[in-house]
């Protein structure tokens, strides 16, 4: 039995958590990029934009503050009144921070619907979807188009050792989307896995 346990790590300041590359490529999958305009506005050091240039994606990058890597633009994706003009974009792709209770993370999915009418895809915790308070985003959303649960943990850390807890990818399609309740769920891992055709 799996549960979530905190982890033992202090938290990151923006909870830069870099995504390793297989929890990207196991989106990309399922969702392929190339030649996507994509927005990636959590990029912290561009881990997860790497993984996308590589698979062929035109990558935008923004994020609340610059770490190792310059972006394209640093500003909060989350301000109200956003300063940063929406950059041509046909997808937006990232790892958003969660905050307590996965509030932020609530209002991350808000705005990027907003502001992508193509594809939106989203690293969030595996149970994100579970809650009332969230159909808004699933079960009468008509653009909620899968669930990727990803079978292995992410190292968030450096180390022999592996996350404390669950993820998915959350993945919206264009507007205006189909009929609620449409969305499909797979399943991948580190490889490639038979289990999620």
């Amino acid at each position: 039995m799996m549960t979530v346990v905190s982890s033992n790590y202090a938290r990151k300041a923006n909870e830069l958590y870099q995504t390793e590359a297989w929890a990207t490529e196991a989106l990309l999958r399922h969702f392929p990029v190339r030649g996507l305009a994509v927005w990636e506005p959590a990029a912290g050091n561009h881990r997860m934009a790497d993984v996308l240039r590589q698979y062929g994606a035109n990558v935008i990058t923004s994020d609340i503050a610059t770490y190792d890597r310059r972006h394209d633009a640093t500003v909060d994706f989350l301000e109200k009144r956003f300063a940063y003009r929406n950059p041509k974009h046909d997808a937006i792709i990232t790892n958003p921070p969660y905050g307590k209770g996965n509030r932020v993370a609530v209002k991350f999915a808000e705005l990027a619907l907003q502001r992508c009418p193509g594809l939106v895809a989203l690293l969030l915790t595996a149970k994100f979807d579970f809650g009332k308070t969230r159909r808004h985003l699933f079960a009468d959303n008509p653009r909620f188009a899968a669930k990727i649960c990803l079978l292995d943990r992410i190292q968030w850390f450096p180390g022999d050792t592996s996350g404390t807890e669950d993820h998915a990818w959350y993945v919206w399609g264009p507007s205006p989307g189909g009929d609620p309740g449409q969305s499909v769920t797979r399943y991948e891992g580190r490889a490639p896995h038979a289990a999620s055709q």
